[in-house]
């Protein structure tokens, strides 16, 4: 069976017609509740806390009642009028908007405390159109979407990889943009099961959540941000960090030269210049 995104761009293929079958199938209803459900778990949101959340292709809003029920307010985002006619036509409370994830996230910075995906981010990995470039449309979308996040929210995006090489293109330019986190694959062992969460965090490096059906912390690939790579394939610090001005103040140091006193942003105190 063909990938949906191989049959026509996303707001063709979800013309009316399937926009309305997709949303009155129980089967369906039942595996975006969950995912989302999951998707939420996986935010660690604060408890008993409304939170104002972004649903990236949203859909008609079967994800955004998952919200909803949770307390939570909501913003939807998607590229297929038909789909958000429909979730009008449900009367959903989040607001919605009509537009493509490859041209990115047009919220003001720090706007929202979360956000969450459904199925829709492999759609940005294939060109519809002969202007469509898969890996600038993906850094354009994780990068605004780093910037309208708080800097200590997290973005949890379930999607469907095609295969190992898609998945490490997702995970690079979710990494150039700005963000740590990795791949939490939970049910690594199903076939029917197996779920995959691109888990993107903001505030620096932290473990990964476990993946459900695992004896393990998590399950997938796992990243660092673009600073601490370079650093760890250069075996060096990056030129002006703070690891490289630390080295170069010590190293003038063992050399009797008098070095500036360091600042709170650079570690131990001394007397001198730099």
């Amino acid at each position: 069976m063909s990938r949906p995104e191989y049959l026509a761009p996303p707001e063709i293929f979800y013309n009316e017609e399937e926009a309305r079958k997709y949303t009155h199938n129980s089967r369906i209803i039942e595996i975006q509740e969950q995912m989302c459900e999951r998707a939420v778990e996986l935010l660690a949101l604060p408890e008993n806390q409304p939170c104002y959340l972004l649903d990236l292709g949203c859909g008609s809003g079967l994800s955004g009642s998952v919200l909803e029920e949770q307390g939570h307010v909501w913003v939807g985002v998607d590229i297929s009028k038909s789909m958000l006619d429909v979730a009008t036509e449900r009367e959903v409370e989040g607001d919605l908007l009509l537009g493509d994830m490859g041209q990115g996230c047009p919220f003001r910075a720090g706007t929202f405390d979360g956000a969450v995906s459904i199925s829709a981010l492999q759609w940005l990995c294939n060109a519809d159109k002969t202007s469509h470039k898969p890996v600038k449309r993906l850094y354009k979308f994780f990068s605004t979407l780093y910037a309208c996040l708080s800097r200590s929210a997290r973005a949890v995006l379930q999607f469907y990889p095609e295969n190992s090489d898609q998945m490490e293109l997702l995970t690079q330019q979710a990494m150039k943009a700005g963000f740590y986190g990795g791949v939490v694959v939970d049910y690594p062992n199903s076939t029917k099961a197996k779920k995959f969460f691109l888990v993107l965090m903001t505030g620096g490096n932290m473990a990964l959540p476990k993946a459900l059906g695992t004896e393990t912390a998590s399950t997938g690939v796992s990243y660092i941000s673009r600073q601490e790579r370079l650093k760890n394939i250069r075996g060096k610090s990056l030129k002006k960090s703070r690891d490289w001005i630390l080295e170069k103040k010590e190293r003038r140091r063992r050399q009797g030269k008098e070095v500036r006193a360091d600042s709170r942003y650079t570690g131990r105190k001394r007397s001198g210049r730099f």
